[in-house]
């Protein structure tokens, strides 16, 4: 096992060599910093490069070169990770295939794909991406393809970029010395680069008279799509199950391939029509009798496996983890060293119970030695499950499509009303590393989890966040630190309002108070001294100007003194909150805070003759005052998505959607909803959505004040909101039962609602009732 440390903007894995060393009994490592402390691990081998992603890198250029079976490289702003999985599928028949992993495109992603690579295989398919120039450079002698595919062009990255044309020869460097380039020739940007630059190997499909692939016809109609072509004044046809535009660029790709490998014509065609959709990412939702479902039951291979027992391990709530598993189709491997391999990840990925569904994984039962049961098949699985049969589980469903492991997921999943909010874990993880991108060296992070975590949830969002090495964690009361100990979470927590009664629950669940005034510091020292506990890390907060909460300079004398004749207690942290930080027409107040805060600061700390963590920014004074992170900074807001200085470095991580479960045509002069507020005055088309005022969702946006997105566009509410329902106007929108309707999210924003709310988007969020069922994904 090789452990390469990566130093990146935000993290570095140097960090972990201990950890590593100590747990996972790691004892080969690829480092660019040596210091002394690393002379302690006796046993273990240091290999010093002056940069460890290039050393990467060339080892995976280097196990590249050892293969000669042909690899197709893949790029372009859209499309890449479904042209590699559908190409996948249709050549599974054919080859045995590697490929990337999810959409392991990155400069550290393509190098851990190329790796897979081994002389089992007869095909490769890896995509690429890039968000700077010079990095295609780097890629290109690590896939190095026979045959390359240029999906499109688009706006992702462009920042970076002087303009398209500058993005499209940076991308082009993938295939300096590929046999065959595949693009489309309407694309015109592309076509005209690749004029520029002399590529002549080139097999084009499109409208365009000189394209090697003319289109001839294609007709869209109930979810499928007709194409015909025509190659060299041969008509070929075939069929996609799908009806967009998207999916029609990405088949074409997918068809020029086949035929420039020589794949018969009938096959393509009755592939074509079998081909389904690539799940772009796993779910989290609440289970039955207490557990978490992860649902990745889209596809089944071993790379993807273990991307997502990776993702079941940073489940800390439960006490046992569950992998319902499929057989692995079209592995290339026999079944014995596939499920060998299987069964050594597992034990791998601490998981405690194997539930294999199929013939081939049943076959090597023997194989797996965990607490195991086999079933031939879906349904003599679902036949024979109780529900009692799994409490207080995680569960990762890992299927193969022909099993239908949506109907397990069902059987599985909590039921609840249609309206839910989702999660995106991703963006939540590009937040925290936007916001860690502003902070200096060895600046701490507490992330603030109160309040369920803005809306969020509670232990799902603290798991992601133990997992990327948060410093602290920070809640509002004691019951939500005690949630989260419960959980597995092990991080340092900071209670922020602790109450009066609640301090010996503190102690046995290992949470940090808040202290803000002197009785409270007393009475904590007295549940100290009786529960016989020394050097206790407390949180000392200094009113420095908000006037909320925090010591007053005049009880700072006295803070002191106690200080100073205590030594059951250990000051963690000096801190206090800015009251206008997102405000430049505050900015003076701000300065004034924080030269206060310092101030105080400085007294306590030569006063007891050690330093504590220092902290006064919040979201906002992250990004506003950099001279104020001292030794540690608290996330908040801006964490779940929200800033109000810099809103477009953020992304969206909750949406609220609902469905419509009944539509109405009235006439005029009729009225709906209580006390008759809706007043039709025309020939209308009244839809019911499942959320009301008991859901979060306000009053306020009764009678045309709220919008909400039906079918692409924004209809207004009409009537009172009701405890759980809500009507819209869905007149000329055309509408059916079951259609799905937006609430917030990327459009409307959290931003819309909170502005005809005239509140903030943090009330918007935190209103969200509990009964909304949380799903958490990640792509």
């Amino acid at each position: 096992m090789l452990f390469i440390a990566l130093v990146g903007q935000n993290h570095d894995g140097h960090k972990y060599i201990k950890d590593l060393y100590n747990y996972q009994g790691v004892r080969v490592f690829i480092i660019s910093k040596f210091d002394k402390s690393l002379n302690q691990f006796d046993d273990a081998s240091f290999l010093l490069t002056e940069n460890t992603l290039q050393s990467l890198q060339k080892l995976a250029s280097y196990h590249r070169s050892k293969f000669t079976y042909p690899v197709i490289g893949i790029t372009g702003s859209n499309g890449k990770t479904i042209v590699k999985e559908w190409l996948s599928q249709l050549l599974a028949s054919d080859f045995r295939i590697v490929r990337s992993p999810k959409s392991f495109n990155s400069q550290v992603g393509v190098p851990l794909s190329v790796l897979q690579m081994d002389s089992t295989f007869q095909y490769g398919i890896f995509e690429a991406g890039i968000s700077l120039p010079n990095e295609m450079d780097k890629l290109e002698p690590i896939i190095a393809p026979e045959y390359g595919i240029f999906t499109n062009i688009g706006d992702a990255h462009q920042e970076n970029f002087s303009d398209l044309k500058h993005k499209v020869s940076e991308k082009l460097k993938l295939f300096t010395n590929t046999n065959r380039l595949i693009y489309c020739k309407d694309h015109q940007i592309i076509d005209s680069v690749v004029t520029e630059n002399h590529i002549e190997k080139t097999f084009t499909w499109g409208n365009a008279e000189d394209a090697d692939i003319r289109i001839k016809e294609v007709e869209m109609d109930n979810g499928s799509t007709s194409i015909r072509v025509s190659i060299e004044d041969k008509n070929y046809s075939f069929t996609i199950p799908f009806s967009d535009s998207a999916s029609f660029e990405n088949a074409m790709h997918c068809f020029s391939l086949m035929h420039l490998i020589g794949v018969e014509s009938g096959n393509i065609s009755s592939r074509m029509e079998r081909l389904v959709p690539v799940a772009m990412r796993m779910e989290l939702k609440e289970g039955i009798n207490s557990c978490t479902i992860i649902n990745d039951s889209y596809n089944s291979d071993i790379g993807s496996l273990s991307i997502a027992l990776d993702f079941l391990l940073q489940q800390k709530q439960h006490t046992q983890r569950v992998l319902i598993l499929s057989d692995i189709l079209q592995s290339g491997q026999s079944p014995k060293t596939l499920y060998s391999e299987v069964a050594k990840l597992i034990i791998e990925k601490k998981v405690d119970k194997l539930i294999g569904i199929g013939k081939d994984i049943s076959e090597f039962a023997s194989v797996f030695d965990v607490d195991k049961e086999f079933y031939s098949n879906t349904n003599d699985f679902l036949d024979g499950f109780s529900r009692r049969q799994i409490v207080n589980a995680a569960i990762l469903l890992k299927g193969s499509r022909t099993f239908h492991f949506e109907r397990i997921s069902a059987l599985l999943e909590r039921k609840a009303h249609r309206t839910v909010m989702e999660i995106n874990l991703n963006a939540l993880e590009h937040n925290l590393n936007y916001f860690r991108s502003l902070l200096k060296p060895n600046v701490k992070v507490m992330a603030m989890v109160k309040a369920f975590s803005y809306g969020s949830g509670s232990f799902e969002i603290a798991n992601l966040l133990q997992f990327h090495r948060i410093d602290y964690l920070g809640v509002a009361f004691a019951d939500e630190g005690v949630a989260l100990r419960e959980a597995g979470i092990t991080l340092p927590i900071v209670v922020l309002n602790p109450s009066f009664g609640t301090y010996e629950l503190m102690i046995e669940y290992n949470l940090e108070p808040e202290i803000f005034n002197l009785s409270g510091f007393d009475e904590f020292i007295n549940i100290l001294e009786r529960s016989g506990v020394d050097s206790y890390p407390i949180h000392l907060k200094i009113d420095s100007g908000m006037h909320r909460l925090g010591f007053n300079i005049e009880d700072i004398d006295t803070l002191i003194s106690k200080l100073k004749n205590y030594s059951n207690i250990k000051v963690q942290s000096i801190f206090s909150h800015l009251a206008s930080s997102e405000d430049n027409r505050d900015d003076d107040f701000t300065q004034k805070q924080i030269e206060n805060f310092n101030a105080i600061y400085n007294q306590i700390s030569n006063s007891i003759g050690y330093s504590p963590i220092r902290h006064i920014l919040n979201s906002a004074g992250i990004e506003r005052f950099p001279n104020a992170q001292f030794e540690m900074v608290r996330l908040g807001i801006g964490l779940y998505g929200v800033s109000s200085v810099k809103q477009s470095k953020l992304r969206n991580v909750s949406t609220l959607r609902t469905h419509v479960i009944q539509v109405k045509e009235l006439l005029t002069g009729e009225t709906v909803g209580y006390n008759r507020k809706g007043k039709i005055t025309k020939p209308s088309t009244i839809v019911t959505i499942p959320i009301g005022y008991a859901d979060g969702l306000s009053r306020k946006l009764s009678n045309g004040a709220g919008h909400f997105l039906l079918n692409g566009k924004l209809v207004p509410t009409i009537g009172n909101i009701s405890m759980d329902t809500c009507l819209l106007d869905a007149s000329g929108v055309g509408v059916k039962e079951g259609d799905e309707v937006i609430i917030f999210g990327a459009k409307p924003t959290i931003f819309d609602l909170a502005n005809v709310l005239e509140t903030i988007p943090y009330e918007v969020l935190t209103s969200i009732s509990q009964r909304v069922k949380r799903v958490y994904f990640q792509e």
